[in-house]
């Protein structure tokens, strides 16, 4: 298991895009950042954070976020998102989550992973049905 030693920290930028809006995500209908992508935007800053402690054939995989959403943020918009490892326990890897824009915070995450083996994870997973 890699080490992944708390205070491991890295910082995302984003621009929000069309793309990226409540509106095209369905999650509402309107044209901000959907809070899914604020989301994604903090896992993917949390899987980089510890992306270079990770033992050969380790890999994360996200188990539970709970999101607060506090500004929204328009097309054209810049977002940072800073995340932090908070603690290491065991298996389990929790973060916190600053996302940032024009001086003000956009949103707050907390974060868990499960640090897991990859080969073996994936040789859980059930095939997609075929229709």
């Amino acid at each position: 298991m890699g080490r992944c030693d708390p205070g491991l920290r890295v910082t995302h930028q984003l621009e929000v895009t069309d793309e990226l809006t409540a509106e095209t995500v369905g999650s509402g209908d309107v044209p901000v950042i959907a809070t899914p992508e604020l989301l994604a935007l903090a896992e993917r800053a949390c899987v980089d954070a510890i992306a270079d402690d990770l033992a050969p054939g380790e890999t994360s995989v996200g188990t539970w976020a709970e999101v607060e959403h506090l500004k929204a943020t328009g097309v054209g918009g810049v977002i940072t998102a800073r995340a932090t490892l908070i603690g290491h326990h065991g298996r389990r890897l929790e973060f916190t989550v600053i996302v940032d824009g024009d001086g003000e915070t956009v949103a707050r995450i907390h974060h868990r992973r499960i640090l897991v083996d990859r080969d073996r994870f994936l040789s859980k997973v059930a095939p997609a049905a075929t229709a």
